[in-house]
């Protein structure tokens, strides 16, 4: 019987912001090669200005803990984000194999294989596509979120989740339209006789999130606000929703809502801009999205969106790791 290599658990190597973390951790999660081992950067300069480019001494770079890991590199590093892009770079030259998540703004050359959104334009022999962003949504991380938060299901239906990100470039949005979208879906809820289940992100103005709570003073339901409301519910409120609207700034947390089998609106839509209006017609082209805001019309069979098993099978053909 011909011997199969058994692969180590992979390292997942970020900055620690929450949204290259999240991607990095679910591809190596998908790739079910046991627990992961997380590596936060600590990038110096002149390191941190140039990454990803390379220059020497770049192993000392990143922190005492990345030097550490360089001295006796591991079998597979997967990692997310631009200085993630040039500790993995030092990673490969000592024999790692190494899996770059969004575009390094580099030639492809320098890592085995790269995982970028399909809204952008890098393409190469090594590169994997995806519409939307690498998570852990499923159908088990849903029922986990249900299980963890079984108070919500108490709540009177029809249940909204109300996802807020942030204004960024790509939806440069503004705060008083935000307060009237709160107050659009407060009203029918309140018509419904239904529940709110909210959540804020750390790029949310503090003002906002005050007007959030003043918008649903009135209506039942959860508001998690991003400090001092206790641990994050975030799998228990999709879990427990029966529709979901979103911000328009944020890939993450779109392709997350899209994850589940609910329907999906997108608040202040138009105001998207770029690679956000890319993503969201690849959404509605796929059927996966509200056609009129706040139009609930009963949906029939949802297909998720669920990119990352599909892209952990494509990694683990291309590194010869057995399925």
């Amino acid at each position: 019987m011909p011997h199969v290599k058994r692969w180590s658990p992979p390292w997942t190597i970020t900055d620690g912001r929450a949204g290259n973390v999240r991607q990095a951790v679910a591809l190596a999660t998908a790739l079910k090669l046991g627990a992961h081992r997380p590596l936060v950067l600590e990038p110096r300069a002149p390191w941190k200005w140039v990454a990803p480019r390379w220059l020497p001494g770049m192993a000392g770079g990143y922190g005492e803990a990345f030097a550490t890991l360089a001295a006796q590199p591991p079998e597979l590093a997967v990692g997310c984000g631009r200085q993630a892009a040039g500790a993995l770079r030092e990673l490969r030259r000592r024999g790692s194999k190494v899996v770059q998540i969004l575009d390094p703004r580099l030639g492809t050359r320098h890592w085995d294989l790269l995982v970028v959104p399909e809204h952008d334009r890098l393409r190469g022999s090594n590169v994997l596509t995806l519409l939307g962003s690498l998570n852990p949504v499923d159908d088990d991380w849903l029922s986990l979120g249900r299980a963890a938060f079984a108070s919500f299901g108490e709540l009177q239906g029809p249940r909204t989740a109300l996802l807020v990100g942030g204004p960024t470039p790509h939806a440069p949005w503004h705060e008083p339209d935000m307060v009237k979208v709160f107050q659009q879906v407060a009203a029918q809820l309140r018509a419904e006789g239904g529940s709110l289940l909210a959540t804020t992100s750390r790029r949310t103005p503090p003002a906002l999130v005050g007007a959030l709570r003043s918008a649903f003073a009135d209506v039942p339901g959860v508001i998690w606000g991003d400090g001092g409301d206790g641990v994050n519910p975030y799998a228990g409120l999709l879990g427990w929703a029966d529709r979901v609207v979103v911000s328009p700034d944020s890939v993450n947390l779109l392709s997350e809502a899209c994850g589940t089998r609910l329907p999906v609106a997108v608040a202040l839509e138009k105001q998207a801009q770029g690679r956000m209006v890319t993503f969201q017609q690849a959404l509605h082209a796929r059927g996966r999205l509200q056609s009129r805001w706040l139009d609930w019309a009963t949906p029939g069979a949802i297909e998720p969106l669920r990119e990352t098993t599909r892209v952990a099978a494509q990694v683990k053909a291309a590194l010869g790791i057995p399925a």
